[in-house]
């Protein structure tokens, strides 16, 4: 099993995570089935649909059973920790959220690149695998999807994602520019929660 099949597992599990916790926020603690689901959807949902624009069949999670699997055990992690350290969801829920854009917009970006696609749809493609789990999850929760609060979210994707492309075209070593990048993403969105970062507001209203 390589590095990157490994983070890109772990990744599966961190936003199937986010979206139990989503669910269990939710008070939805006797509904396994829904419970599960939601957060089976989070974990899918932005790369399905990256898979099926671009025509890369058959879909991840259909060729390979371990994505499955990591998403039952992040639903079970959800389930079972959430009484001793999961105190209070709505930090877990925007942490391993976070955790997740950081990884999969890199991520949903490099494959849509190994396709060939170029730069700027590579880069909406790294976007969607990122964020549109989590509009899945928001929307069946009735919540606002995170994407439309005020919030740095989306911006912050955006500007991990065009670092990437820079890095790829300045020949940096993939490794090195997946992390940094990946890790821009992340650093960027928990310093808009830390400090309340918000994007400026377009018109008078």
């Amino acid at each position: 099993m390589s590095n990157w099949y490994f983070i890109d597992l772990v990744g599966t599990s961190i936003f199937a995570i986010s979206g139990a916790l989503s669910a269990l926020n939710k008070k939805m603690y006797h509904d396994l089935f829904g419970i599960s689901f939601i957060g089976f959807l989070t974990a899918v949902g932005g790369g399905t649909t990256r898979d099926i624009i671009m025509g890369a069949h058959p879909i991840f999670w259909i060729r390979d059973p371990n994505y499955i699997i990591v998403i039952m055990l992040g639903v079970g992690i959800a389930i079972v920790g959430r009484r001793w350290w999961f105190n209070q969801l709505r930090r877990p829920l925007l942490f391993f959220d976070t955790l997740g854009i950081g990884i999969y917009t890199i991520f949903g970006l490099q494959k849509a690149l190994s396709l060939e696609v170029n730069n700027w749809a590579a880069v909406l493609m790294g976007l969607m695998t990122a964020l549109f789990g989590g509009v899945i999850r928001d929307t069946l929760v009735n919540d606002i999807p995170l994407i439309f609060e005020k919030h740095v979210y989306a911006t912050a994707c955006l500007a991990g994602a065009l670092l990437y492309v820079l890095g790829r075209t300045l020949e940096i070593d993939p490794n090195v520019n997946f992390l940094v990048s990946a890790a821009s993403i992340t650093l960027l969105r928990l310093c808009a929660i830390r400090y309340n970062w918000t994007l400026p507001r377009i018109g008078n209203q």
